[in-house]
């Protein structure tokens, strides 16, 4: 990883890049990560039930992926993800990544990943259709925590004019 992008990444997911890169064999890289999407864990019923509403829907993803935002107390936030294909690994191991590095951060970490971060995962082996699916479950979580921020900021300033 160059120094210079390594503020763009969140200390959670940065330990997480480095880890990955220590795997110079692409097939232990394919299996570590095979096993986060066995891993990784559908949305809870006390967030969402199916069938779920479109707006939660992941455009582009192959494997129906779908994503939800939830805005913490103390200004972090938490994601749920839902991969509805089974055979939807990289979509999996992609939301359970995302979910264990980015979950607890504040928006200004998150909004700072850069989008493509899917191609350091997993290099350019992946076909353009599944890099886009992949791209779309961060950019759909960025576009969440905006909005979700954007609520506050309009919120206060309702207030003010009161």
């Amino acid at each position: 990883m160059e120094n210079s992008n390594k503020e763009k990444y969140p200390a959670r997911l940065k330990t997480f890049l480095e880890s990955l890169n220590q795997y110079t064999d692409n097939s232990d890289r394919i299996n570590l990560l095979i096993d986060y999407a066995e891993k990784f864990v559908p949305v809870p019923e006390t967030i969402a039930v199916k069938p779920y509403a479109p707006e939660n829907k992941i455009e582009y993803c192959e494997s129906g992926a779908y994503a939800w935002t939830i805005k913490q107390p103390d200004n972090t936030f938490k994601f749920y993800f839902d991969i509805e294909n089974p055979y939807g690994i990289s979509a999996k191991a992609t939301a359970k990544i995302l979910d264990d590095t980015l979950s607890g951060e504040t928006a200004e970490n998150i909004l700072k990943v850069p989008d493509d971060i899917i191609y350091q995962i997993f290099g350019q082996s992946l076909s353009m259709g599944k890099n886009l699916g992949l791209i779309g479950l961060i950019l759909a979580i960025k576009i969440d925590v905006r909005k979700l921020m954007n609520e506050k900021e309009n919120a206060a300033t309702d207030l003010a004019k009161v």
